[in-house]
């Protein structure tokens, strides 16, 4: 087997998360995030500043446990919301 190089990803920062369907504002305080928007296409973006890969799934399972389809999770620099990094699911 090649020796392949280990990354270490501490994935801390802000996160940008998209799921279908609208979520009122209150929830905002539940998932921790700064902001939470609803889009005209019938999705809800919100951002949300995270510590580590734990608070990433942590974050996750919050989405999950709402019931509603994640759409997808892209890892954004804190003042340019859509760039870098866009993990989909």
């Amino acid at each position: 087997m090649p020796d392949m190089p280990i990354r270490h990803h501490h994935d801390s920062g802000w996160y940008e998360v998209r799921i279908e369907g609208h979520l009122d504002s209150r929830w905002a305080a539940w998932f921790d995030a700064l902001s939470l928007t609803n889009e005209s296409d019938g999705t809800t973006v919100f951002r949300s500043q995270v510590a580590d890969q734990s608070a990433l799934y942590g974050l996750l399972q919050k989405v999950r446990d709402i019931g509603l389809p994640l759409l997808s999770v892209a890892q954004v620099e804190a003042d340019k919301p859509g760039s870098a990094t866009n993990l989909r699911s």
